[in-house]
C-alpha cells in the first residue's frame, strides 16, 4: 500500500451547469415526496444554453408542476444572464408514466423483520461507503477542503462580498500525504466566473479570491497553505458568465463531487433524481453509515464498505470492507460484524434513515440540498446516515 503520495480533489458550486442539473432534478424527487410519501419518480435534466430538457418517470399520483420548479431553482441558484435565467430559457419536458405497482406501498415502519427480508430491490447496484479520520467530518481532506472553497465562492456572491462573480465556479485541492496522512497543501485551484470582461481585471480578481475565499477557508483548518503552496485563480484567463451559456450540464455527471473526490471509490450510478425505492442511492448512504460508524468506533483509520445488490434479493450479495491496512482488527471480522448489527436491506434502510418523509419534515425539502457539496460529510444539514450511533455495538 503506498503510504506517501499526492492526492486532488475537485468540487463546483451550486451554479455549475451539471449541479444545477442534479438540483433541479432533486427538487422534482422532494415535491413528488412532499405530496406522496410513496411515490416513485426518476428524474434526469440536461441544460444548455437558453435551454432545459427534463425526462421523467413517475406514476401519476401527485400533481407536479415539473417547468415552475425548474425555473424556480435556476433563479434561487442565481441566474440572471440575458442568454440564461428562470424567466426566459426555453424547458421541454419528455414525462412518461411508470405503471402502477403495490410493491413499494409498503409502511416500513410497520413491518416486522420477516416482513422486511420480503422487500426485495428492483435493480442491480454495486455501491460503496466510505470514512476516514482525515478530518472531523470523517471525510477524506482534499474533497472536505475543495468542498469549503466551492461553498465560499457561492457565500461571497450572494453576499454581494464579491457581486461580479457569476453562479458558475470550480475549485481543486491538493493535499501531500507522509504515511498515509495529510502533511501539507501541496496546490489549490478555482475557476471563478464574472459577469463582464475586465471588470474586475484578473489580478484584481486573483486578489479578491485570495483575500475573501482561500483565507478565510484555511483559518481554521489545521493544515493551511505554506511558501511552497502553488496557487491557481482562473490560471487561463478570465471566466467570463460561465454557467450553462458556456458548458452544458447533465444529472449525475459529478458523483465523485458527490461522495469522496475519488479517494475511494464511488458508486457508478447518480445519486440524485431518484425516490428512496431506488437502491442504488440509498445504498449508498447505507455503506457511508457502516463505514463511518467503523471509523468512529476507532476500528480503522480509513473504512471502504461494498455493498452488491441483485434484482429480487432483500439483502446485499456481496458486503466487502477494505481498511487499507489500518484496522485494529481483520476487515473479515469486521464485515462479520456489519452484517450482524447493521441492516442493509431495503426496506431496513427506509426505515431508518426515514427516507420517504425527509422532504415533508425539512423546510424547503431535503433531497435538493444534498444536490451541491456533498451527499456525504455535511455538518450543515442533519443527515441520518451521517450519525455515528453504532459505535456502542463494536
Amino acid at each position: 500500500m503506498k503510504k506517501d503520495f499526492m492526492f486532488t480533489s475537485e468540487s463546483v458550486t451550486e451554479g455549475h451547469p451539471d449541479k444545477l442539473c442534479d438540483q433541479i432534478s432533486d427538487a422534482i424527487v422532494d415535491r413528488f415526496l412532499q405530496q406522496d410519501q410513496y411515490a416513485r419518480v426518476i428524474t434526469e435534466c440536461a441544460v444548455s444554453t437558453g435551454i432545459v430538457f427534463i425526462a421523467a418517470r413517475f406514476e401519476p399520483n401527485a400533481n407536479v408542476d415539473f417547468t415552475t420548479i425548474a425555473r424556480q431553482v435556476i433563479d434561487q441558484v442565481g441566474y440572471e444572464q440575458s442568454d440564461f435565467n428562470g424567466k426566459t430559457c426555453s424547458i421541454l419536458t419528455s414525462l412518461r408514466e411508470l405503471p402502477s405497482e403495490h410493491k413499494h406501498l409498503f409502511d416500513e415502519k410497520s413491518l416486522s423483520h420477516e416482513e422486511i427480508e420480503q422487500i426485495t430491490v428492483n435493480n442491480q447496484a454495486t455501491v460503496f461507503g466510505f470514512a476516514c479520520n482525515q478530518t472531523s467530518a470523517f471525510m477524506p481532506l482534499p474533497i472536505w477542503l475543495a468542498h469549503k472553497l466551492a461553498r465560499q465562492i457561492s457565500d461571497v456572491r450572494r453576499h454581494n462580498i464579491l457581486p461580479y462573480l457569476t453562479p458558475d465556479g470550480k475549485t481543486q485541492v491538493g493535499v501531500e500525504y507522509k504515511n498515509r496522512r495529510p502533511y501539507r497543501i501541496h496546490s489549490i485551484t478555482i475557476i471563478a466566473s464574472q459577469n463582464k470582461a475586465k471588470k474586475p481585471d484578473l489580478q484584481q480578481l486573483q486578489h479578491d479570491i485570495r483575500e475573501n475565499v482561500i483565507y478565510p477557508v484555511f483559518e481554521d483548518e489545521d493544515i493551511k497553505p505554506d511558501e511552497n503552496t502553488r496557487i491557481f485563480i482562473n490560471p487561463d484567463g478570465a471566466f467570463i458568465k460561465g454557467g450553462p451559456a458556456v458548458h452544458a450540464g447533465l444529472t449525475g455527471r459529478k458523483n465523485a463531487i458527490d461522495t469522496y473526490g475519488e479517494y475511494s471509490k464511488h458508486s457508478g450510478s447518480a445519486l440524485s433524481g431518484k425516490d428512496p425505492i431506488r437502491i442504488d442511492r440509498v445504498g449508498a448512504y447505507a455503506a457511508r453509515y457502516a463505514a463511518k460508524n467503523v471509523v468512529a468506533a476507532q476500528l480503522a483509520d480509513e473504512c471502504e464498505v461494498q455493498l452488491s445488490y441483485s434484482i429480487g434479493l432483500s439483502r446485499p450479495v456481496s458486503i466487502q470492507v477494505e481498511t487499507f491496512g489500518t484496522g485494529r482488527i481483520s476487515d473479515e471480522e469486521i464485515t462479520t460484524l456489519l452484517e450482524k448489527h447493521f441492516d442493509f436491506r431495503l426496506a431496513g434502510i427506509i426505515k431508518q434513515f426515514n427516507l420517504r418523509y425527509l422532504p415533508l419534515l425539512n423546510k424547503g425539502g431535503f433531497y435538493r440540498k444534498l444536490a451541491a457539496y456533498g451527499h456525504v460529510g455535511r455538518t450543515d444539514i442533519d443527515l441520518p446516515w451521517e450519525k455515528v450511533d453504532k459505535v456502542g455495538v463494536f
